[in-house]
């Protein structure tokens, strides 16, 4: 008795129907490669005087570890607010950052306790590190020079709600 071979579409062996198998397989995984590195984004709005902006919230280790680096550009209403549990001295670095940043340091009020403007990208190691004066709850980034192009102030009040 002769045993039937199971035809598999579009496969001619088993051999082929391996590397149909794999192809198929790795163009799911690039699929969905995106989703797998990027953790869920979270935005919320906040308000610099009557300005608007679209934040970023950097609020898992990974998202406060990577920042803005490799961000070709930043928008002019675009920014990344990172939330901390408790106010401290908080110092940022740029490195594999392409763009220059302003670095906004706020205390649990959301006031300006501290800032660096149009901070450079680092080109070299060791990168220098932005340290805040003050104790900082949050830190804001946004495009370089915007903070100035805002007449952002010490002490000045930032709006945003988060639940933090």
């Amino acid at each position: 008795m002769k045993r039937k071979k199971i035809a598999f579409p579009g496969a001619g062996t088993r051999r082929q129907f391996s590397f149909h198998y794999a192809i198929i397989s790795l163009l799911l995984v690039l699929i969905m490669l995106p989703s797998i590195l990027h953790a869920k984004i979270t935005m919320i709005p906040l308000y610099i005087g009557e300005e608007k902006f679209k934040v970023e919230i950097a609020d898992t280790d990974e998202k406060q570890i990577r920042g803005l680096m490799f961000r070709k550009s930043i928008p002019d209403d675009f920014g990344m607010l990172f939330p901390y549990k408790d106010e401290d001295i908080r110092g940022f670095w740029m490195k594999n950052t392409l763009v220059h940043l302003d670095l906004i340091y706020l205390n649990r009020d959301k006031q300006v306790v501290d800032m660096f403007i149009n901070v450079p990208p680092c080109e070299s190691e060791p990168c220098k590190t932005y340290v805040s004066k003050k104790p900082a709850k949050y830190v804001l980034e946004l495009r370089g020079n915007r903070a100035r192009e805002l007449n952002i102030k010490i002490g000045d009040a930032i709006f945003f709600l988060l639940n933090d």
